[in-house]
């Protein structure tokens, strides 16, 4: 029910993934009064393979955080969160409020053995491919051992997105030297030489979109300021490239020649073949959508939570954790201990 077009556009989603996945088994959580016109619209009212569930309330975008949990028990996105917790389904799928989605899985599903907090690991494109962005707004103030972990958990994301046995992975700072940073990014560096991964170092702003790393680590207000101004440089970027190619009849007509070109510009930055960003970390798999998520987001979002289930995503995350040498907490306290 979240989501700025919902539910018409979720539902619309949820058809076109029942018809291309007869194998999946589809639980539509929202208002069942609200949503029989739209099942009705699109002709999955009786479908053998799809149950709804009611949910009496909404998580409003400009509700707070906390609301789920609190004044809204009884929500869409709260009755997911339980569905996941009783494991009545093993995923969820949401393009309603990011904060409500981190607050109730993390409280009601609660974490992998070994995560301490979930990330968002968002796709993103680059020159020659895509890079993660680990973590994209989950988690606004973070300690060195959660960036550990956000590294081990976008590692194991990238290895199944990108097919990468051994990716990169890539520290956001202000500098390329392990002396530059503040006091976060100084304490995960040597912590991130010892574990067994792909570490490349520091990654500097003006090199990310150079694909300097296959995965970017950084704390999740970091994370969400950069994909906020990449987001809206893109639209901007758009709008003067409109300006300049209508500024006369001449342009005009180069610009038409050129659609083509343009298209496949715009498609750099689609991100509706994924439909949304995982929440790692989470003991179950949850994948949270834009507001924005059209038909074609919701349903590759919902292909794209089945295949992480079934290349067991959770598992490895697991299982890469429990393989380092010491926990992260007992790394971070030695990084600590031994700064001057």
């Amino acid at each position: 029910m979240g989501g700025d077009y919902a539910p018409g556009v979720a539902v619309e989603g949820v058809a076109a993934a029942l018809y291309d996945f007869p194998d999946y088994e589809i639980v539509l959580v929202g208002h069942a009064a609200k949503l029989a016109f739209y099942l009705e619209k699109y002709g999955i009212a009786d479908h053998p393979h799809l149950k709804v569930q009611h949910a009496e309330t909404v998580v409003e975008m400009r509700d707070p955080s906390s609301i789920a949990l609190r004044a809204k028990r009884n929500s869409s996105m709260t009755v997911c969160a339980r569905l996941l917790k009783e494991k009545q389904v093993e995923a969820i799928v949401s393009a309603g409020h990011t904060g409500a989605a981190v607050a109730s899985t993390k409280v009601l599903v609660r974490t992998l053995p070994g995560v301490d907090r979930p990330m968002i690991a968002t796709n993103m494109p680059a020159q020659g491919g895509r890079f993660i962005l680990a973590d994209g707004g989950a988690n606004t103030d973070c300690e060195p051992h959660h960036l550990i972990q956000f590294a081990v958990m976008g590692s194991i994301y990238a290895e199944f997105l990108y097919g990468e046995s051994s990716p990169r992975i890539g520290l956001l700072s202000v500098g390329g030297e392990d002396i530059k940073g503040n006091k976060l990014t100084k304490e995960a560096f040597p912590i991130l030489e010892q574990l067994p991964l792909n570490f490349v170092g520091n990654v500097e702003a003006d090199a990310i979109f150079e694909r300097a790393a296959d995965v970017l680590i950084c704390d999740g207000f970091t994370g969400n300021v950069f994909l906020k101004c990449s987001e809206g440089l893109a639209r901007s970027t758009i709008f003067w490239l409109k300006s300049v190619f209508t500024k006369n009849m001449l342009r005009k007509t180069s610009a038409m020649f050129s659609r083509n070109a343009f298209r496949e510009l715009k498609s750099f930055g689609d991100a509706e073949e994924l439909g949304g960003a995982p929440l790692l970390g989470i003991n179950g798999i949850c994948s949270i959508g834009h507001g924005s998520s059209s038909p074609k987001s919701i349903r590759n979002a919902i292909r794209v939570a089945a295949d992480c289930i079934k290349f067991g995503l959770n598992e490895k995350i697991v299982e890469s954790i429990s393989q380092t040498h010491t926990t992260t907490r007992e790394l971070a306290a030695a990084a600590a201990a031994a700064q001057p």
